[in-house]
């Protein structure tokens, strides 16, 4: 089947994984909000529309490009501080949550980068909450999958509310971030966690700086640890090295990955997993990566102005811990999880994260935000995207729907359409089609146009101006 053309605009673009979020967006756009207010405006709508895969309970981060600079925000929290280091991790449960770290983030990023106002960006998410949205038929069908604390599932096409959501997302909009970390809101969290009001009241995010590696003439950016972002640096850095064949495409993820696991953790300096001294010894060996779950939005937007925010949020496994803070309407993540990593939990330091934004700049300016939900599959997805659109000039659409691999221990799974090449991989191989392979978003500068692609694995679109 040939692929759809990407989305074509000179004013203004918007991706993201539901159709709700990017009209969102694009109204944020509308109103003179730029590409950090419509980002805003998408990632709140998200909480709503697909509510299994992220929300205020979740953590955010993001790449922002503007005037010619990129600046990351790291908006994931801690585990307690109070913690026990010789607890077990755990996957699910009150023990299994961190601090969640979104809203913080969106108000940092609606003060430094902002027009609008957060409460502007939040009407259509409370909007939709109250009043009601249409769910989507890949969120509907995985929400009747799944389960989860929120009841019974939607059918496609059928409106559905989240009430206590949204009183809780006007409650953000009036008082700004303080009514999640303080008050009834925290107390909820709290009681509903082994978290402690302590841990909430003090949490902040960061700015902090990304990473980059060359590729091709192509300077590819993705956030520092707690991230797995180094990972699809370093796949790509040893890719490089030699032709993109899959076989090298899978052998590059999977010494990438490997090197993550052992070295990305919170505060981690990991720029020498990017030398290339290292890179070029690196690639003679061989590795093992270790699989993780996880469920995941990521969304873009570039403005008139050349603005350009790529963001991504997340709640971890579908629904997070399982857990609703009573009266909130807030599912609590459950990131700490991630803990396994390291084989133990830390007090009042972050976990490993898979959740990853990247941004694409070409000669010395942008050429566009990019990213890919689905957990551990993130990272190698970034490899093969940004492969896709450098090495075979391919379009973001076309980026976006070519079949993936997916990389786990010994074992490669294969997306149909790469099936008939599984006997050019090492290992074992298994042919699948399932939502593993994640979904992603993708806009591109071309000179004075606008490209933009959304992955047909989830229900979005990308939309312009």
């Amino acid at each position: 089947m040939t692929p759809r053309p990407p989305a074509v605009s000179a004013n203004g673009m918007v991706a993201t994984s539901q159709p709700p979020a990017t009209r969102a967006g694009l109204r944020a756009l509308e109103r003179g909000g730029n590409a950090a207010d419509a980002a805003l405006a998408a990632a709140a709508v998200l909480c709503v529309a697909e509510p299994m895969s992220t929300g205020i309970g979740g953590d955010a981060f993001a790449i922002v490009w503007r005037d010619g600079k990129a600046e990351g925000l790291d908006a994931a929290g801690p585990a307690p501080a109070s913690a026990d280091s010789m607890s077990p991790v755990e996957e699910l449960g009150p023990r299994s949550v961190t601090v969640p770290g979104a809203v913080a983030g969106w108000a940092a990023l609606a003060e430094r980068h902002g027009r609008l106002g957060l409460d502007d960006c939040l009407a259509d998410a409370i909007d939709a909450a109250e009043g009601g949205a249409e769910a989507a038929p890949r969120m509907a069908a995985s929400w009747a999958r799944l389960g989860g604390p929120l009841g019974p599932a939607p059918q496609a096409g059928q409106t559905f509310r989240l009430p206590a959501l949204g009183a809780t997302l006007r409650a953000i909009a009036e008082r700004g971030p303080d009514a999640l970390y303080r008050g009834p809101a925290a107390e909820a969290i709290a009681a509903a966690s082994w978290l402690e009001l302590e841990d909430l009241a003090g949490y902040a995010p960061r700015w902090v700086e990304p990473l980059r590696i060359a590729y091709r003439g192509v300077e590819v950016l993705e956030l520092p640890p707690p991230t797995q972002g180094v990972a699809a640096l370093e796949g790509l850095g040893l890719l490089a090295l030699g032709e993109p064949t899959l076989t090298a495409r899978v052998e590059c993820v999977r010494l990438a990955l490997d090197d993550a696991l052992e070295r990305v953790r919170d505060g981690a300096d990991v720029s020498g997993l990017l030398d290339p001294a290292y890179l070029t010894r690196r690639r003679a060996e061989s590795a093992t990566a270790t699989e993780l779950p996880g469920g995941t939005v990521y969304l873009c937007a570039v403005d008139s102005d050349g603005m350009a925010v790529s963001f991504i949020q997340s709640l971890y496994d579908p629904f997070g811990s399982g857990l609703v803070a009573e009266g909130t309407g807030v599912v609590l993540q459950n990131r700490g999880a991630c803990f396994a990593v390291g084989g133990r939990v830390e007090p009042g330091r972050r976990p490993f994260h898979t959740i990853i934004p990247g941004l694409l700049l070409r000669d010395g300016g942008l050429w566009g935000p990019f990213g890919n939900m689905g957990g551990f599959v993130q990272a190698q997805a970034h490899v093969q995207l940004v492969s896709h659109l450098v090495d075979e000039g391919l379009d973001p659409q076309a980026a976006l729907e070519a079949p993936r691999f997916r990389v786990e221990g010994e074992t490669v799974e294969l997306e149909e359409g790469l099936w008939e090449r599984a006997g050019e991989i090492q290992g074992t191989v298994r042919e699948t089609n399932t939502a593993r392979f994640g979904g992603g978003q993708i806009i591109l500068v071309e000179g004075e146009t606008l490209l933009g692609g959304s992955d047909p694995r989830k229900d979005g679109y990308a939309g312009g101006l």
